[in-house]
């Protein structure tokens, strides 16, 4: 029984950790870039968008399925960042609890 309630109170410290780490997620920011840098997308730790810029010369009435393109990447870009940036702190804040592999935080 003692290792339960070890567990017990280890899952009441990382739930506590994870109410900590959703409130820095939401400062978190990472920028996605696409076309050289020519357009850029900027999402916060949960993959909401914040920002977008567009160089004025991308902007062509005559081929817009080009910079249609280029913000699509640009937040895949960033999302694949953002993923990156929050598996590194899942894994440092999981450090002392031994998950089962493949099992993922938050649920």
């Amino acid at each position: 029984m003692k290792n339960l309630a070890q567990m017990m109170k280890q899952a009441q410290e990382m739930q506590s950790k994870m109410a900590e780490m959703q409130e820095k997620l939401l400062e978190l920011e990472v920028t996605g870039v696409a076309g050289g840098g020519m357009v850029s997308v900027t999402l916060n730790g949960k993959s909401e968008m914040r920002g977008i810029k567009i160089d004025p010369a991308l902007i062509d009435p005559n081929e817009p399925e080009v910079l249609e393109d280029l913000i699509v990447a640009a937040n895949n870009d960033a999302k694949q960042k953002v993923e990156a940036q929050v598996a590194d702190k899942m894994k440092d804040m999981t450090g002392g609890l031994n998950l089962p592999e493949g099992f993922k935080l938050p649920f």
